[in-house]
This record gives structure tokens, sequence and C-alpha cells, in this order.
């Protein structure tokens, strides 16, 4: 016997014991499984392999293509203006820059899907000092499995993904450029 054809044949009494449960279930399992969904963004995509190549444009129009950059660590990070994290994080973000850009390490923030104008105000606002680029369409973020953010990648100077754990990332960079950093993440 269907389902239709069970519930249509029970009395009202076993219509609303069916129709209660079903509410309950609804209202436990939904909002328990979108509370499971939020959280900390998970490690982006995968380490180890070559890292995707692209080329975007910055603010100004210029490109940035990232096998140009072959031979240097490349520090990219994932973000949009809207998110709450990913405003939190810059002034780790510009520390790092600020300790490590001038010993060589390139830094860029990729930006997914947002207006030229709205990022200028923001990263003027802000005080940007790295490099930002416009994933206008998000096939950058698609590629590196970007799938919460803000999100790191870092690449090494033969254009392996190295690290996306932010922890681990201020480690390396650490190591590499032999200096204790004067922040954490």
């Amino acid at each position: 016997m269907t389902f239709c054809r069970r519930f249509f044949s029970l009395s009202i009494a076993g219509k609303g014991a069916v129709f209660l449960r079903l509410i309950l279930v609804t209202g436990v399992l939904l909002p328990l499984l979108f509370a499971l969904s939020c959280g900390p963004a998970p490690e982006t995509g995968e380490t180890g392999g070559k890292a995707p190549d692209f080329t975007l444009l910055d603010l100004d129009g210029e490109p940035f293509h990232l096998k140009v950059e072959r031979g240097k660590m490349v520090l990219i990070i994932f973000t949009t203006t809207w998110c709450p994290s990913c405003r939190a994080s810059i002034p780790l973000y510009r520390d790092i820059h600020a300790a490590y850009g001038p010993q060589g390490l390139v830094v860029v923030n990729v930006d997914i899907q947002e207006p030229p104008d709205k990022l200028r105000q923001f990263v003027k606002a802000n005080q940007i000092p790295y490099r930002v680029l416009l994933d206008q369409d998000g096939e950058v973020g698609m590629a590196y499995g970007i799938v919460g953010i803000p999100a790191l990648v870092l690449i090494d100077q033969d254009g392996e993904r190295i690290s996306s754990d932010t922890a681990t990332i201020v480690e390396i960079l650490e190591k590499v450029y032999k200096r204790t950093a004067a922040f954490s993440p």
C-alpha cells in the first residue's frame, strides 16, 4: 500500500499523528542540517600538485599572470567585501605582506564576483597594501576548489600548492624567510 493511500485511509487522529511526526522531523532535522553547514571555511581544495594557472585583472586594469611569478612564493587570499571573517582577517594579511613581501613573497587578494567600484572603495577604506584581483565570473575560485571564505593558498617557487591552512602557512613562511612573525593567525 502506498504512503498516500495509507495516509488517506487513516482516521483523523492517525493523520494528526503522521502530520505531527512530519513537523517534528522537519523542525528538528532542517535546523540541525543548517547549523552543521555553517561554520569555519574548510581547508580549500587539495594541497600538492601544480596550482592552476590563471590571469586576472587588478583594480588598475593590469593583468596578473600566476605563471609569471614562477620562482617566487605566492600567497593567494580569496575573499569578498561582504564577508565578516574576511574583513576581520585583513590585519593578519597586512602583517604577512609587511613581513614577507619585501623578502619576495607575492601576496594577492582574489576578490570573488564583486563589482570593481565597490571593491575599490573597500580597498581604500581598509588600506589594503597588496594587489587585489577581480575574479568576476568566479572561475579562479572554482579552479582552486574554494568553498568557503576567507581562503588562503600558498604556492611554492615551483608552482606547487603547499598549504591552505593559515597557521601552517605562517609556519612555512617563518621557515622559508627565516623570520619569526610578530603576529599569529
